[in-house]
């Protein structure tokens, strides 16, 4: 029977052996960066295929949530004869959290799904294996790109997603409920600061998109060379880039808003 402590330890060990590996792929990945960036055309299309392929996604889901957040603040605040600050809770709560991390939830399950799956079949079908034989370094052609990629559209999918929520927000608050559209927009130009609410963010989204991009390249990258590791992998991106993103939210909230 094994004991127990060794099991720990086990396991431990093996917690802290996968953690230096990923350092050292983030190391490496970001070594590459600027022999990616020599490339622009391949940033160019990964912006397009990871930012504009998921417009419709991100705007849908934004109108939903600017809809829905209306409502419920309405009816919360109406209790209290607040009605009129009903346009600086929605584009707070929009820019503040709800944009930035919303926004990178839809990001890791509709894009960091799909280049890991892209990545994984490229290795699958030894696509990978044929560039470093006519050495080429997939890091610098394949990984890099992407990732740069990602990194530059999610601020500009979450600023969207935020537009498009408070667009929603006062479709719902003016124009069907009769909130005062002077009030709406003139309590949220003068509660919201630029570089505190909004800046704070974009912040957010930026960091967001390192991680979720970065998940969806390393998984794509280590995925098993089968059918299913492939799966595996994409199931693997869409749990771990959600958590880390919920988990690093409240850390950066905590760094942000305290003081």
């Amino acid at each position: 029977m094994t004991n127990p402590l060794q099991a720990i330890g086990r396991r431990v060990l093996h917690a802290l052996r996968g953690l230096g590996h990923n350092a050292t792929f983030f190391v490496e990945l970001l070594r590459n960066i600027p022999a990616a960036m020599r490339r622009p055309f391949l940033i160019v299309a990964q912006v397009h295929a990871i930012g504009n392929l998921s417009l419709v996604i991100i705007m849908a889901s934004g109108l939903a949530v600017g809809f829905v957040l209306a409502l419920q603040s309405y009816y919360a605040l109406v209790t209290y004869g607040a009605s009129e600050s009903l346009g600086l809770l929605v584009n707070l709560s929009l820019v503040r959290e709800l944009g930035p991390v919303v926004a990178a939830l839809l990001f890791a399950g509709r894009a960091g799904t799909s280049l890991t799956a892209e990545i994984g079949l490229m290795k699958a079908g030894e696509q990978l294996a044929a560039m470093e034989m006519m050495a080429i370094d997939p890091k610098s052609r394949v990984l890099a790109p992407r990732f740069l990629g990602g990194i530059v559209a999610m601020p500009v999918l979450a600023v969207l997603f935020s537009a498009v929520g408070i667009l929603g927000a006062y479709v719902v608050a003016v124009q069907l409920i009769g909130v005062d559209a002077g009030n709406f927009w003139s309590i949220m130009q003068n509660g919201v600061d630029v570089w505190r609410d909004v800046g704070n963010g974009i912040v957010k989204s930026i960091v967001f998109g390192v991680i979720c991009t970065f998940v969806a390249v390393y998984q794509g990258y280590e995925a098993q060379a089968t059918p299913e590791g492939v799966a595996h992998a994409t199931t693997r991106t869409v749990v771990i880039s959600s958590l880390s993103v919920l988990a690093t939210d409240f850390v950066l909230t905590a760094l942000m808003f305290t003081h």
